[in-house]
């Protein structure tokens, strides 16, 4: 445990930020489950506002830092090329 005042403010807020980027991390994870899922279902247009949703999370996770800009087109070719297989 930190004895200096500033070391210890420091550690508290890393905890909070630790635990707001898990939530974020796994409500991403959530919504590209829920696109892939829909993806696979019969209604075109809810895959479509699923599959919008989903990329635009990952791209608001690349943004905040989230994740890397990289691993966010990573991500989202993935993602893309999943839901074009089934179609094809």
């Amino acid at each position: 445990m930190a004895n200096i005042k500033s070391q210890i403010k420091r550690n508290r807020q890393n905890e909070q930020r630790r635990i707001a980027n898990k939530a974020k991390r796994s409500a991403l994870r959530t919504r590209v489950k829920v696109a892939v899922q829909a993806g696979a279902g019969d209604d075109e247009a809810q895959a479509a506002a699923t599959l919008k949703e989903a990329v635009r999370s990952i791209d608001r996770a690349a943004a905040q830092g989230l994740i890397h800009k990289n691993q966010a087109s990573n991500r989202k070719s993935r993602l893309m090329k999943k839901l074009a297989r089934p179609s094809a």
